[in-house]
């Protein structure tokens, strides 16, 4: 395996299907263009004449959008910016806070990553797309799914409070979870 020496650039974003690992190599001589996802090279391009500009490809098991900005900050100085969904990394991670919930957590030595997306109600649990039941219950809903041979839901009450809106909790045999802050 070649060396990384014009490695300009790592990101970490975290998906629903986990956190992925962004690299960008730019030979400010050559030209050449490298985009590595999880360690595995997505694009390469050797010889670019033009040495700004932007490179698309697509992140994660959900294919979602990502493209790195190339731009001549003064001289032979460059500043490379990650856009997910064309918003700005910090854009993606506030947004994401907002419209998803996520969970840390390990049973038998195993750790597992939950994360919930509130728009569809989506579960993934490290990496896969649960298979989840939705019922109502008294005071909310609550999504049953498994993890391994563990009994797990995700309940959903509202606050009261139309600020705050719906509170999720996840329950993994009979108890709660903290929520985790990525």
């Amino acid at each position: 395996l070649e060396k990384m020496t014009d490695l300009v650039a790592v990101w970490e974003v975290a998906l629903s299907d986990g956190i992925h690992k962004i690299e960008f190599e730019h030979g400010t001589t050559s030209g050449k263009r490298v985009v590595y996802v999880d360690g595995k090279e997505e694009i390469r391009k050797e010889w670019m004449f033009k040495l700004v500009g932007r490179e698309t490809f697509t992140v994660g098991a959900a294919k979602t959008r990502a493209a790195i900005n190339i731009d001549a900050v003064s001289g032979f100085a460059y500043e490379y910016t990650l856009e997910i969904n064309g918003k700005s990394l910090k854009k993606h991670m506030e947004n994401r806070s907002k419209t998803t919930n996520t969970w840390i957590l390990s049973l038998g030595g195993t750790d597992y990553r939950v994360v919930l997306e509130k728009d569809t109600m989506d579960v993934w649990c490290n990496g896969q797309k649960m298979e989840t039941a939705g019922e109502f219950v008294e005071d909310g809903t609550e999504t049953h799914f498994s993890v391994g041979d563990h009994s797990c839901y995700i309940k959903a009450v509202s606050s009261g409070k139309r600020k705050e809106g719906i509170i999720h909790t996840l329950i993994v045999d009979d108890r709660e979870i903290p929520e985790a802050v990525e």
